[in-house]
């Protein structure tokens, strides 16, 4: 990648009949307990506001990386964001924001190169998809709902829609976390291992993912205007606890989330007549919501 601004799956939606779409679904023997859904920190929570009130709100993962997800903390801690743009949007691939101009200093104890953070040592995984993946010997779930590979020797996040990734200028550049991007398009897994991922969307990725597309090099906006203005991004710890989001993730490590995994692995009627017998990682992103 030439530059962080260049640095750099959606489920896919069923036509179906309106009969069927009004049909309630039954209970699924995948469902959640109560017990399943499991807080998510303030400060692993992100919210990001667009220009119009547009919120875009992002789980952050510092269990996996550390360095990076702090640089993040002090960015917003900072205000840093505040006034910068999305100014990237590439179909299929990735929206990116940050600053355009990449002349706006970095705050002060921010790492402008940290460990890369792009693998740890073992598999951490609670669960395991049925079929191989293309670009790892195994990928499932870990016990808080991260999507992670394997090879056997380490193990990583993937690359799926709505995950939030590091952009970075070529090795050994790894990102400071003040450049960051969501994939929009089909999973690019072979970014995989190749920059830090550092969280997921969890609400509001449709302001992302529906932005008009960049006309520059790598969907860069051509032009000042075409770009999404920032007018906050802040921990939910920032905030006031009357505007604080709260939002929860599913546990894997339980037979209803076992269960779960067998469903996607294996649709069934009346809508489907082939069962497919595995899925893809990037299908089977463990669900969050809104705590009640």
């Amino acid at each position: 990648m030439p530059s962080p601004r260049l640095a750099l799956c959606a489920l896919a939606a069923l036509l179906v009949s309106p009969a069927l779409a009004q049909t309630a679904p039954a209970p699924s023997p995948g469902d959640a307990a109560d017990a399943d859904w499991k807080p998510i920190p303030d400060d692993e929570i992100l919210v990001m506001t667009l220009a119009g009130g547009r919120q875009v709100t992002i789980r952050l993962a510092p269990r996996y990386a550390p360095a990076h997800v702090a640089n993040i903390r002090k960015l917003a801690e900072a205000h840093w964001w505040d006034g910068t743009s999305v100014y990237r949007v590439q179909d299929n691939y990735v929206t990116q924001w940050g600053d355009a101009t990449e002349r706006k200093p970095l705050p002060p104890l921010v790492i402008a190169n940290p460990p890369a953070e792009y693998e740890w040592a073992r598999y951490d995984g609670v669960t395991s998809l049925a079929k191989p993946d293309s670009y790892a010997a195994r990928t499932g779930h870990s016990a808080d709902g991260w999507p992670v590979a394997g090879d056997g020797k380490a193990a990583w996040l993937t690359h799926c829609y709505s995950m939030v990734g590091v952009a970075r200028d070529l090795a050994p550049s790894t990102g400071s976390g003040a450049e960051l991007y969501t994939v929009i398009g089909h999973a690019p897994r072979h970014l995989d291992r190749n920059i830090a991922l550092v969280g997921r969307v969890i609400d509001g990725m449709q302001w992302l993912s529906s932005l008009p597309r960049g006309t520059g090099n790598l969907g860069v906006y051509e032009q000042e205007a075409e770009r999404t203005p920032i007018l906050s991004v802040r921990l939910a710890s920032q905030l006031p606890e009357d505007e604080r989001p709260h939002f929860q993730y599913r546990a894997t490590d339980n037979a209803r989330f076992a269960a779960w995994i067998k469903a996607r692995e294996n649709r069934s009627p009346p809508f489907f007549t082939v069962p497919a017998g595995g899925t893809d990682i990037c299908n089977a992103l463990p669900p969050v919501r809104r705590a009640p």
